[in-house]
């Protein structure tokens, strides 16, 4: 009993295109006539999937950034609430040095009735000076962080401000975009639906190279049939009267020779 030969996968080349499958394309459980169709269906359900995000622009870009900007608006504003956090706390830690610094001068000037000698006259006043300028210090920092926490209060202002116009913007945007998928979604489904199982039928060699062609196009066609009699339908290059009666036959893949496109019957339409 003859062994069956099994047949060796040839990995998938990122770099591939309809040129260089063209021997292979044949090799599959459809026909060519049938893959062809099938590729064609598949090109014609993407570009009207492609037709319904046209519709909604740059609208899910725009919602991207604007969400983004705002958590951004957001992040600085707690940054600048936790630092008067921290302000706030610096003054209360001023105010107890200078309640510190105003008992330690109360007692010292009490000393100063009974001090025994001109020695200890002077030392007490040294610490009276020193403790008197370490209240004007605190003082001095509390006015300056005072200072400072008015004008963060100021920024926090704006930036919630910003943040408000910022939330209008988007929940604008959110709703316009909202109605343009609901209005389309049902449409955008059953495309999405007819386009898996037409990929569904096509072999993954054929259906990368189709992805690089559609992909590396300005207007995403991979597969297009012959225009107006004698042309490419995508670059709109003439087809030499032989490839027309190949693209007829329905019986091998024929991709232009100047786009590198599939071409097919336009019976097909």
């Amino acid at each position: 009993m003859a062994k069956k030969t099994k047949k060796i996968e040839t990995p998938i080349d990122q770099r591939e295109t309809f040129v260089s499958i063209q021997k292979s394309f044949a090799d599959s459980d459809l026909s060519v006539e049938e893959k062809l169709k099938t590729l064609y269906a598949l090109q014609q359900a993407d570009t009207e999937i492609d037709k319904i995000l046209q519709l909604r622009g740059e609208l899910p870009v725009e919602v991207e950034n604007l969400e983004n900007e705002i958590a951004a608006l957001k992040a600085k504003a707690a940054g600048i609430s936790a630092r008067i956090d921290e302000a706030t706390k610096s003054i209360a830690e001023y105010k107890h040095n200078i309640v510190d610094y105003n008992a330690q001068i109360d007692k010292y000037k009490s000393q100063l009735d009974n001090v025994a000698n001109s020695r200890e006259y002077d030392s007490l006043n040294k610490e009276l000076e020193n403790l008197d300028l370490l209240c004007q210090i605190a003082q001095k920092n509390i006015d300056e962080t005072k200072a400072d926490i008015a004008s963060r209060k100021t920024d926090l202002e704006a930036l919630k401000e910003k943040t408000e116009v910022k939330n209008e913007d988007l929940k604008a945007k959110k709703q316009e975009l909202e109605t343009i998928v609901e209005s389309t979604s049902r449409e955008e489904e059953k495309l999405r639906a007819g386009r898996d199982a037409c990929a569904a039928k096509i072999d993954a060699r054929t259906m990368s190279a189709y992805e690089r062609i559609r992909n590396s196009c300005h207007n995403h066609l991979a597969v297009v049939s012959v225009f107006n009699g004698d042309s490419c339908g995508g670059c709109f290059n003439t087809i030499p009267p032989q490839r027309l009666i190949d693209i007829a036959s329905n019986r091998k893949m024929i991709v232009c020779e100047y786009c590198g496109r599939i071409l097919v019957n336009p019976d097909f339409e």
